[in-house]
This record gives C-alpha cells, structure tokens and sequence, in this order.
C-alpha cells in the first residue's frame, strides 16, 4: 500500500520536499519540516522560492522542529506517519561522529511516538558513515556513525538499503554542510530504510498441563526452548517453509516408493523408552532435555514462574504416554516438595527413537517407505548450523535381507536426486550448482551422514554441513529376515540452504514478515527484513569448582537461555592456572547478535551481568 502521509525533518531549504511534492499521488499529505525558524530563511532566495511552491499546493510547513523531540511537535491525532525522511543528517560544524551518533540515536527514539505501525525511516548518508558493508568502500566500525546499532536504541532494524540519487528528485539541492550553504558530497550516498522491530521482551516459560488418565500433570518448559514447543511448522495451515521443503521431499520419493505416513507421536518420552536408540545414536541421549512432570491436585493457577494453559494448546497427542511409577516416598519427602508424585520424561532428542516401535508393529509392510515427522529437541554448543530445536522426518524401508545392497543404493540415488533438485531451485540462470549431496560412510557406527558442501552462505562457509543420516542396523524381531534401512533428515538445515536463510533463528522468528516471503508451495530466495545487525563481543572467564566437573555444553545452554538465543559464538581464550593454589580458570569470549530483532548495547551488557550470576548458580563456579 503507497504511503499517505510522509513527514519530512531537517529540511533545509526546502528543495527535497518541493521536488517531492511535484510526483506524489494527489491523496499523499506531505508536513515538511525544519529547525530555523521563518526569520532564518529569508536572505535565502532558493528556500524562500521552495517554500512558495509547497504553500501554494497546499503542503504544511513547520518551523522550529527538533527531530529528537518529535512527540512534542504533534498532537496525538496527527502522528502516525507512514514515511519519516532525514536526508543527510549532520549536527553542525566540526561534530565528530560521537556526536551525530547521538544526534541519530535520538532521531530514532523520537521517531517511534510518532511512526505508523508498519511504517518507515528514510535517512540518507554519505559514503561511509553508516558503517555497514553496503557502503564502498566501508569505514571501520568506530570511525563510522554506526546508524544501524543507533536505530536499535529506537526500536528499528534495517530492512533495505539502496543508493541515493538526486537525479531521482528533481530540483533537490541537498545544503547545510557543517551549517553552511555548502552540498553535502553525495557521490556514493545511500538511502537507509528503517523498519520497527518486533518489542524485544523476553518471552516467559510457560507451565502447562497434561492429562493421564484421571490425574493432572504438569510441567514447566525448559527456558532455553522458550517459543520453539509448539509452533505446529508441519501442521495442515502452515505454509511454513519447512512444511514446504518436508512435502516437495515426500512427494519426489513418492514417486519411487509407495508412502505410508505417520502420525508424530508425544515428543515426552518417558525414562524408560529411551533405551531403544540405536547404538551409533545413543550420544544423543547426553543431550537431551530432562523435564520433571508433576502430579498437579493444587490450584494450578498458584504455581510460580511462566503462564499456564491446557495442554489442547501446547504439547499434543499425549494419550498413549505412559509413565512409570515412581518408588515410594516418606510423607517428609513429599511434602517438602509440595506435590503428590513425580516423574521423569525427556523431550525426543530424535524421532530414531520411534524406530523400534514401529518396525516390531505386527502390520509393518516391506517395501512401503513409512514417514515420521516431527520437531525434536538436543541440547548442543552454539555454532552457526546448530541448534537445540529443529524438525526432523524419518523414512523407514523394510526389505529383504538378500536384496539389500541393491534395496540400499536404490535408496540413496533416489534421495541424492531429489535433494540435489531442491537444492538448485534458488539458483540463478548460469549460476553453478552451490551444493552437492554426499553419503560419507562411517566405519565405526556402520552408518552414512548425508553432507552438503555448500557455498550459498558465502565463502566463509564451505564446510560439509551435516543434514542427515542412514544407519541400517534396526533389527526387528517379527521380522526377521527383514532388513531395515532409517533416513534422517533435518529439515530446518535443508530449508536454509534451499532458500538461503543464513540464520536458523529467521525460521523460528514471530515477526510476521518472514512467512510473507514464502508463497505455498513454491521455492524463491529469501531476502532478509533485517540486514547488517550489530554485534556486541563481551569476555567473561571464571574459576572452576575443584569438587565438580565442569559441563561445556551446559555453559553454552546456560548462555543461550540468558541471551534468549542472541549469543550467536562462544570462543575459548585460554586457561589459567593459579601457581600457588592450583585453582583452574577459564576464559570464553561471547559475541551477541540478532537477526530479527533490534539490540542495543545496554541490552546486551545486562545480559551479560545475568549470565555471570546464572552460571556461579547452576554451574558452581565463581565469576572473576
């Protein structure tokens, strides 16, 4: 929808907003604006020209304007501007770049009382003073005006970037260079557009009940998966593009094999059911998030920390969960903990725990290729293509021992196929192939990993990325001379290298515009709403408990929760011990970023004192 009403601030002779004038749509209001006032502009001739035309077609002008304090210039009936423009923004004289920092960091919080919802910033700059990589060449980031880490303290990303040209607005002369009747230098400039980010505010664990039976559970949602339950990607509205990429896959190996799919079970899995992963997977159970499911006969609404709902709107299919009993406990033991009875379950760290189940099934059919899909949960170091959450489908072909080889290679050539399509259906005509689908054998777990090595994320990554598996050790005890081939496959790491999502957290974003890329069904590239985000880097060392053993994994699950997944590297620096006391100290270096979201630095540092409290509490080790 064309913008109706456009705000333009720091005018100075009026030049922008009466070539603007002259091509907008008849029904687009334009309040131009300056900070001089009327007396200011007379021994101008060209302002006082400007300001005759935009009078005369009916334009309103406002003088004495401070763009950091545009709350204060409009009544609260005639805010809500679809378009704020600020054309070479500059504090006067001889200002530093501390300085206009502060000039733009004030613009952009004042721009936010009085900006439409969806609405837009336009602040051109000259070559090199904005700090980001669209700028060539770019300054570095200290001697720069840093604008998009001055936008975020507003509440704003950068959502486009595009060269500004005075021969698009004709009669524009852009004046007041250091407060001077003198052109800014803008050969090279460029035209920065400012988008609101989503509110950043910690979304909250959320305590949720479950039915077994006739008894009531309840459980609370571990704080680093905080709005990764329960998304329903891979449910029937969803035009999700892992819903997108999981229905082309199914629906080119089903032109191969005749399909069965499955209904995804619970992703709780009770203890016991845990044991039936197959031995080359069995590390995943290291990982894996425990949760305390407990008997709820309280008033559930008194329980602290989180918001509460019925599981009908959370976790789904929980009928055929079974739980354990626990051993008996002293009236003591159960009333210091307050409830009736507990017991523990795991979220599924792999859909390969479902194997055994369904091979052993009485109506398992040979040569169907069954599909199981469905979200998974493992705890993991923070690197760029990891990530404790993700989707998974399974596929499971059953057949005859003695046609094995040939039953196996079938497999895999259809899959090498269908994977190598999907992934050139982004690509430019006469673009190479960016990514080639490989099986690399493992010896040891006599089993393949399905890798990619791609350059769609440029070329500081070209490692093989690891998308999936095949293990063909499942034994099923009905039938026995049967064999078993299962084919994992993540499809949050498939859908980024498809489309180009650099970054698995855009997928789980609840910013509305990311699904507006995505058309059902079809495949396009994706471009980014939020470009070039600032990064923040804090160290943090610490000293280690002698009595216990000190969990890497579980210091960056701690630094993910806190961060709420805006640590994006966690870099080991050194080891230090005490020459007297022997006492151990580490020392990582933490980078945060976003990808959706604005972040400031005094947000940032506020998560980083929060992190050196959380980790001396569940890690027991003592900040330095």
């Amino acid at each position: 929808m064309a913008p109706r009403r456009l705000l333009l601030v720091g005018e100075g002779n009026f030049s922008f907003a009466a070539a603007l004038s002259e091509n907008l749509d008849p029904s687009t209001s334009i309040t131009a604006t300056c900070l001089h006032r009327p007396a200011d502009l007379a021994r101008d001739p060209l302002a006082r020209e400007n300001l005759q035309r935009l009078r005369e077609r009916g334009t309103e002008v406002r003088f004495g304007v401070d763009c950091t304090q545009l709350v204060d210039a409009f009544e609260l009936q005639d805010r809500e501007f679809d378009r704020i423009y600020f054309n070479f923004p500059h504090c006067g004289r001889k200002a530093g770049v501390a300085k206009n920092r502060e000039l733009l960091a004030k613009f952009f919080q004042s721009c936010a009382d009085v900006l439409a919802e969806e609405g837009e910033v336009h602040v051109a700059l000259c070559r090199g003073q904005g700090g980001t990589p669209a700028d060539k060449p770019m300054r570095e980031w200290h001697n720069s005006w840093q604008v998009v880490a001055m936008a975020a303290l507003g509440g704003f990303i950068l959502s486009h970037v595009h060269p500004f040209s005075c021969e698009a607005v004709p009669g524009y002369k852009c004046t007041g260079y250091r407060s001077q009747d003198k052109s800014f230098h803008v050969e090279g400039a460029l035209n920065h557009i400012f988008t609101r980010s989503l509110p950043y505010e910690g979304l909250q664990p959320r305590i949720s009940r479950i039915k077994l039976g006739d008894q009531w559970f309840s459980f609370l949602e571990p704080e680093v998966l905080v709005g990764k339950l329960n998304r329903g990607f891979l449910e029937a509205p969803s035009y999700h593009p892992i819903k997108t990429i999981n229905e082309k896959l199914i629906a080119e190996l089903g032109k191969a094999f005749p399909l069965k799919r499955l209904k995804c079970s619970s992703p709780l899995l009770p203890q016991g059911e845990t044991s039936v992963l197959t031995s080359c997977h069995c590390d995943i159970l290291s990982s894996a998030f425990w949760i305390s499911l407990r008997e709820d006969n309280s008033n559930f609404e008194s329980l602290t920390g989180g918001t509460t709902q019925d599981m009908e709107d959370f976790l789904v299919s929980f009928s055929e969960l079974s739980l354990p009993k626990n051993p008996r406990r002293d009236s003591k033991e159960e009333a210091q903990e307050g409830m009736y009875g507990q017991a523990k379950v795991c979220l599924r760290p792999s859909l390969l725990v479902h194997v055994q189940a369904l091979i052993q099934a009485p109506d398992f059919l040979p040569g169907s290729l069954y599909i199981l899909s469905g979200p998974v949960f493992q705890k993991c170091r923070i690197s760029p293509f990891t990530m404790p959450a993700f989707h998974e489908t399974l596929f499971i072909l059953g057949f005859n021992k003695n046609l094995k080889d040939g039953c196996l290679q079938s497999l895999l050539d259809h899959l090498k196929g269908v994977l190598d399509s999907l992934l050139t259906q982004t690509l430019l005509k006469g673009s190479k192939l960016g990514s080639s689908v490989e099986f690399v054998f493992q010896p040891r777990g006599e089993h393949y990993m399905i890798t990619v090595k791609s350059q769609n994320f440029g070329p500081d990554c070209v490692k093989d990325l690891i998308i999936g598996s095949v293990t063909t050790s499942a034994i099923s005890i009905i039938h026995k001379d049967q064999c078993f081939v299962c084919v994992s496959v993540n499809l949050d790491l498939l859908a980024m290298l498809v489309w180009g999502i650099s970054d698995w957290r855009m997928l789980w974003t609840f910013d509305k515009r990311f699904l507006k890329n995505f058309a059902p069904g079809k495949i396009e590239p994706f471009k980014s709403y939020s470009l070039y985000p600032p990064y923040y880097v804090h160290d943090i060392s610490f000293w280690l408990d002698t009595k216990k053993r000190f969990d890497e994994v579980e210091f960056h699950t701690v630094a993910r929760a806190v961060s709420q997944d805006t640590v994006i590297s966690i870099q080991f620096l050194s080891r230090f011990q005490h020459p007297k006391t022997e006492q151990v100290s580490l020392c990582y270096r933490l980078t945060y970023q976003t990808c959706d979201k604005a972040l400031t630095q005094q947000q940032v540092a506020s998560m980083q004192s929060q992190l050196r409290k959380e980790i001396q509490q569940r890690l027991h080790v003592t900040p330095r």
